[in-house]
């Protein structure tokens, strides 16, 4: 078993690229992974890691290790998973991150249910909505909404979310309600900047089966999802947004939705991980509990 700890560690740390990194990811000491991998370097009898104050690289060696270490343990995580799905016998630290659209309380109330299933998983949940570094980070999977940029990281689809364009009913009384998408021209929007250069983010409608972008006159911009649908309330002007995430403001008439006929193509929910041959066996119970769960969800705003 301490080879196979070992082996674990490594291939974290080869990923991480930082002892630290690697130690906080499978919840223990660095003096521990330190030691670890001295011994594994020992036995095999060649340096896997060049070490420099700054950062953690895998040898010529290291790297041929790496790809055989990736084998054993996909091969060591289908064996002992095959059989038993109940979640007794699965352990381990699990670290998401989902967007803040999908940090709503019946969502959060149905990871209570997974968590109370795999009550051997120790779930470290991050809520953002911008990009993240997935290895550098430490981060096993993440959830997000939306077209996404060319990588290295497997995408999984897990559903499709319904987007929504609304408004406060306060703002339409004083401003009118939009029938066209060139009565937008006329109205402010709530504007969402997002990555790194801060973007505007355009809203999107169909018309007659083609897609059409159109960004707003901005009212406000916001660079956070919570905010974003909190401006729309408070009446700074109309968003587009991910039906889950103004579903509770819609029931209770805070928002109203415009624009209906020209409601968006639905926009694809994903779930991304680092690697297909290293799947630990918490993630994937992760992956397929999101697959079964979304339908059941706001069956209005996400379908499969």
């Amino acid at each position: 078993m301490e080879l196979l700890q070992s082996m674990r560690l490594f291939a974290r740390l080869a990923e991480l690229g930082s002892f630290t990194r690697a130690a906080e990811s499978m919840d223990i000491g660095r003096p521990q992974v330190t030691r670890y991998i001295k011994e594994l370097e020992k036995t095999l009898g060649v340096r896997l890691f060049q070490r420099t104050t700054r950062k953690v690289a895998l040898t010529t060696e290291g790297k041929l290790f790496y790809e055989r270490v990736q084998e054993i343990l996909a091969d060591i995580s289908t064996a002992t998973s095959m059989f038993d799905r109940s979640g007794a016998t699965l352990e381990g630290r699990l670290r998401v991150d989902i967007p803040s659209a999908f940090a709503q309380l019946e969502f959060i109330n149905s990871l209570k249910g997974f968590t109370d299933t795999f009550p051997g998983i120790n779930v470290v949940l991050g809520v953002t909505d911008r990009a993240v570094d997935l290895v550098g980070e430490g981060i096993d999977c993440a959830l997000r909404i939306g077209d996404l940029p060319d990588s290295t990281l497997i995408a999984r689809p897990v559903g499709m979310a319904t987007m929504v364009t609304c408004a406060a009913p306060k703002y339409l009384q004083e401003h009118g309600e939009p029938l066209t998408i060139a009565d937008l021209n006329a109205h402010r929007g709530v504007n969402f900047l997002s990555g790194q250069n801060n973007r505007t983010l355009p809203w999107h409608f169909s018309i007659k089966g083609a897609d059409q972008a159109f960004i707003s006159n901005a009212g406000i911009s916001v660079t956070e999802s919570n905010a974003y649908v909190k401006c729309c309330v408070a009446g700074f002007g109309i968003i587009q947004a991910p039906g889950i995430t103004v579903a509770e403001y819609l029931s209770s008439g805070a928002l109203v939705e415009v624009l209906r006929p020209y409601r968006p193509t639905p926009r694809p929910v994903t779930v991304l991980y680092p690697s297909r041959t290293h799947l630990a066996p918490q993630v994937q119970v992760f992956v397929e509990w999101l697959q079964e769960l979304l339908p059941q969800i706001h069956s209005e705003w996400l379908e499969q």
